[in-house]
């Protein structure tokens, strides 16, 4: 795993390259090499330093490896892994040579751990160069000396902020928060290295004590507060007891359900982004979206953003406009968030040709109709693109709850009709929904998919049924929270409850984002397939006739001032009071809907398995994700316990009626997932 070679300058180098992969992790044989490199140079008296580097093309040390973590907080064997890099660990800090660590690529976790055990941090310039501490995203803490010696580095308050919001910096964002002590290109990298080594070991620095800037999270029990109790503590103890509160908080936290689902979601994400197809299919190089909407400037913008030329094509030539002035706006505030550089950015704009003419379409690999919900409006223009498209090339559908196959009919080629199926807003949302529909043949599939993902967006396969996967299981839990406060719950009640459930934002507020119209539309699809449990209640009807359709006029639910929102109290006049549910627990019932509307989408294999389930909605609603999705948090809520509920609510309201395979799990104590 590790190389060590010592040079004619007695530096030692010790380089990281684990054989047949493209990363570096530390796995308990790593750790035990590590520790006995670490023997022989305690050893060598003659040796003036130490160079600690990796050999990947892109990655210098991608932290611990997650499924032995996973693994040992069910066996209890987490501790004794985790005692063991902090004595290595604390063994390279205790040298009396100089370290270097040498940095190039992705450097997070414990292999940002392992560098704050050296004295000094060089960094290479190149984009593949991301240092941080993730770990906290994983429900776990830095737990290798992290939380410990990076507020001794850089105070407590500015440790806090890289700790707590978990995100990995490019090499200058590095520099500048005092991560790294220098940067410089990949070739120059061992040269800085060795320079380094000539200021000897690294002075005590006087650790700058937290002014409390950092607020402390809700959840005392969760991850971020645990952290933040010991960057806030660590600094008044001996670094072997702030240690020991590292190692006693990860122990603690990773026998938590909301731990393990953490580290699933990541393993999850790592699968949908690789997928399993071994087709090849050449890169996309040519598309073009119809219709320049919200959703068809969002994709058009995206795929410029990657290398893909884009033809956007739109008969509305305000709306076409409107549209363009959207993808500046969204590359605009990209440059000035120091996401994309200005000269990539021109250079995406550039990739976009914009018309309200038919354009030649022969030879264009993709397709994408991103016009309105209307399903009349979208054969209409199937059946021209049919004519317009060239023999290969795919042409998908961004619907969010027509029928695919529908509009596969009105073409000549219905095998390469495909429905792709993109979130609001394209340039944040990772799901694409990849819509299979009845003569979409493997093929098609296979290349969308690796489409979605060379353009850098998750795909989860779904078969064609109305409401797809997300929206299908979304809203009725939506609908049933609008009824609730038609029926007099209040507006902050029932936001706040899932907000503090763990929901990114409340229903209520979520149909203002989406467009009272919108979900409308939407309802109206989903009812005429399944039913009550996708009825709308009236006061959306009457907030659609007052022209209340949310964020995008100004008011909804709430009514919109800049950044600020107030409840909307003119609904007052629609809602019927004294009939208020408050005997219930309100998040139980809504998430019980959903619950329910996932187990059917697996029954009815609309999804193939329940990951595709839980991980959709956890990518497409923002889903409690430290729940593990509906049909984890089902599980872990007892599926026995969650029928007899819901049959409890269905003697008032049939929508509560739980499906057979909920059933058939809660009377056999059989689950979805096998472990």
């Amino acid at each position: 795993m590790i190389r060590r070679e010592i040079g004619d300058d007695r530096v030692c180098l010790l380089t990281f390259d684990r054989p047949e992969s493209g990363a570096n992790i530390f796995d308990a044989a790593t750790m035990s090499e590590l520790s006995e490199h670490v023997d022989v140079i305690e050893g060598d008296q003659s040796l003036r330093g130490l160079i600690i580097t990796s050999a990947k093309k892109s990655i210098f040390i991608a932290g611990a490896d997650l499924k032995t973590l996973l693994k040992q907080a069910g066996t209890g064997e987490l501790g004794a892994f985790i005692a063991e890099g902090q004595r290595v660990f604390n063994r390279i800090a205790a040298l009396k040579i100089p370290s270097v660590a040498a940095i190039h690529g992705a450097c997070a976790g414990g292999g940002y751990e392992v560098t704050l055990a050296s004295d000094w941090r060089v960094a290479s310039d190149d984009p593949a160069t991301r240092i941080g501490l993730p770990e906290t995203t994983l429900g776990l803490i830095p737990a290798w000396g992290g939380s410990t010696r990076l507020p001794r580095l850089i105070g407590e308050d500015n440790a806090a902020e890289v700790i707590l919001k978990g995100k990995l910096y490019s090499a200058s964002e590095a520099l500048k928060i005092g991560l790294v002590d220098e940067v410089v290109t990949r070739e120059k990298l061992l040269d800085a290295a060795r320079r380094l080594i000539g200021k000897g070991k690294r002075p005590p620095a006087k650790i700058s004590r937290s002014k409390g800037k950092t607020p402390v999270p809700s959840d005392r029990k969760s991850a971020r507060a645990r952290a933040l109790g010991v960057i806030t503590t660590g600094g008044a103890n001996a670094i072997d007891e702030s240690l020991k509160l590292e190692l006693d908080a990860i122990v603690d936290l990773g026998k938590t359900e909301s731990t393990q689902n953490l580290i699933r979601n990541f393993f999850l994400a790592e699968k949908y982004k690789k997928g399993t197809s071994k087709a090849q299919f050449e890169k996309v190089a040519h598309a073009a979206v119809i219709g320049a909407g919200v959703m068809g400037s969002g994709i058009a913008q995206w795929l410029s953003a990657r290398g893909v030329t884009v033809i956007l094509r739109d008969v509305n030539r305000e709306l076409l406009d409107r549209g363009l002035a959207n993808i500046e706006k969204t590359y605009a505030d990209a440059v000035k968030r120091g996401l994309v550089a200005e000269e990539k950015a021109k250079q995406g704009r550039a990739r976009i040709v914009a018309s309200t003419a038919p354009m030649e379409l022969r030879d264009v690999q993709f397709v994408i109709e991103a016009a309105s919900e209307k399903i009349d409006i979208k054969k209409e223009i199937f059946r021209e693109l049919s004519m317009q498209a060239g023999p290969k090339t795919i042409i998908a559908t961004n619907t969010s709850a027509l029928p695919v196959s529908e509009l596969a009919d009105c073409t000549v080629s219905p095998d390469r009709v495909i429905g792709l199926h993109f979130f609001n807003p394209v340039s944040r949302m990772k799901l694409v929904e990849v819509v299979v529909a009845k003569e979409t043949s493997d093929e098609t599939k296979e290349h969308a998919l690796a489409f979605v993902r060379q353009i850098g967006k998750l795909p989860i396969v779904v078969r064609d049924a109305p409401g797809f996967l997300v929206n299908r299981v979304l809203f009725p839990y939506l609908l049933d929270a609008a009824e609730l406060f038609e029926s007099g719950v209040e507006l902050e009640r029932i936001d706040e409850k899932l907000v503090k459930w763990g929901m990114p934002m409340g229903p209520l507020r979520l149909i203002d984002e989406i467009g009272i119209d919108v979900a409308l539309d939407i309802a109206a699809t989903l009812e005429k397939a399944y039913g009550p449990c996708d009825r709308a209640p009236e006061i959306l009807k009457r907030m659609r006739e007052s022209k209340l359709l949310g964020r995008k006029t100004g008011a909804g639910f709430y009514k919109y001032e800049g950044k600020q929102q107030s409840p909307n109290e003119s609904l007052v006049q629609w809602r019927r009071t004294g009939s208020a549910r408050n005997d219930v627990d309100l998040a139980n019932r809504l998430i019980f809907l959903m619950i329910n509307e996932a187990a059917r989408c697996v029954e009815e294999e609309v999804v193939e398995a329940p990951e595709d389930a839980d991980y959709g909605m956890i990518l497409g609603t923002g889903f409690a994700p430290h729940r593990g999705g509906p049909l984890r948090f089902a599980e872990h809520f007892g599926l026995k316990k969650i029928v007899d509920e819901m049959n409890r609510l269905a003697q008032s309201d049939d929508r509560f009626e739980p499906c057979d395979i909920l059933k058939k799990h809660a009377r056999d104590g059989t689950k979805f997932y096998e472990s």
